[in-house]
């Protein structure tokens, strides 16, 4: 049935309405329309859904904002064990490593020495890693010798390129090994310590789990040259990891213990001057480990030598910083991981 305002009368009726009319007939069908408008309004009210008095959750996976915890890559500090892990970064994530170093007393006449220490990881598939170390600065103060007074000097020291790629990937207890190259490009003028450097090395890296604990070992061989002279070093070094007051702490919270040896070719004086005809260096690291984000892992400690031909004492600090964004996109074929449930050494 057609609304009232929609029935239009004719042109004959219209002739035939008397003015005096109009308004009282204006006036009923006002009248009958404003029940029907303000029924007609109720209803509407009535169907009409109310926002909700409680905030919808927004989906924002398409999001571009910062990413949350959940979302994070994991780092995986090669710091500050002088053991390396076998286990390699999330690929395609840059992990970044800055390090400060505090030795005193070494055999090659190092009375004290302050360094920095960086070193650069980029996974490019979940076998392979390359790597970049440096030692951008070193404050150096020599010990006087009967020929010259105590000095001070402030060098770079060598840059290190490397490549490391996974032989076999951990299950149960069968550990992940992978084997490691590296290269120094360009040879720095800051006195070596004790373990010195090396020109090029080849390192077998061992990493697994027993248990609550985690351990890495390496034995690597490596080229050392002095002058003319080249002689070949070796080195055995052992870390296990264990988490702190894991419950309270979520986890967050590791120790890690390590035993590590190398030859000495190249050193022929104990720190007192000694003539040493056969010399190694052997020693003990205790460092703790922070993980702040699942991206950033703090870390200091100490290392004591434990033969005369060792630096006595070494202090360190610093932390390790996984970039949040790949630096290209995800790639179907490959597996990924982000996390690890070691975070500091998996």
């Amino acid at each position: 049935m057609p609304h009232p305002r929609d029935a239009v009368p004719t042109t004959d009726k219209l002739h035939r309405l008397d003015k005096l009319f109009l308004p009282g007939a204006t006036l009923a069908v006002l009248l009958f329309l404003a029940p029907a408008s303000l029924l007609a309004q109720t209803q509407v009210d009535c169907k009409t859904p109310q926002p909700p008095t409680t905030p919808v959750q927004v989906d924002n996976a398409e999001s571009t904002s910062k990413p949350d915890a959940a979302q994070l890559p994991e780092a995986n500090p090669s710091r500050p064990t002088i053991t390396n892990p076998a286990h390699i970064p999330p690929v395609g994530y840059l992990q970044f490593e800055q390090g400060f170093l505090q030795a005193n007393g070494s055999p090659s006449g190092l009375d004290h020495q302050f360094s920095l220490n960086q070193a650069i990881r980029l996974s490019l598939h979940p076998r392979l890693m390359l790597e970049f170390e440096s030692q951008p600065f070193a404050l150096t103060r020599e010990d006087a010798t009967p020929d010259a007074p105590a000095a001070s000097q402030s060098d770079p020291g060598d840059l290190i390129l490397g490549v490391q790629g996974l032989a076999i990937k951990e299950v149960g207890r069968i550990p992940t090994i992978a084997g490691a190259y590296l290269q120094r490009v360009r040879s720095g003028t800051a006195p070596d310590l004790d373990i010195g450097s090396f020109s090029r090395s080849a390192v077998i890296l061992v990493s697994g789990d027993l248990g609550d604990f985690h351990y890495d070992s390496n034995f690597s061989g490596s080229e050392q040259q002095q002058v003319l002279l080249r002689r070949a070093q070796y080195g055995q070094t052992l870390s296990i990891t264990h988490d702190l007051f894991s419950k309270a702490l979520h986890q967050k919270l590791e120790l890690t213990g390590e035993l590590w040896h190398f030859s000495q070719p190249l050193v022929t004086a104990t720190r007192s001057g000694t003539a040493s005809p056969r010399s190694n260096a052997v020693g003990t690291l205790w460092a703790l480990g922070y993980t702040l984000r699942p991206n950033v892992v703090l870390d200091a400690g100490l290392n004591h030598g434990l033969t005369s031909t060792s630096t006595d004492w070494q202090g360190f600090a610093g932390f390790t910083y996984v970039f949040p964004h790949r630096l290209w996109p995800h790639q179907d074929n490959l597996p990924q991981s982000l996390n690890h449930r070691h975070v500091h050494r998996r």
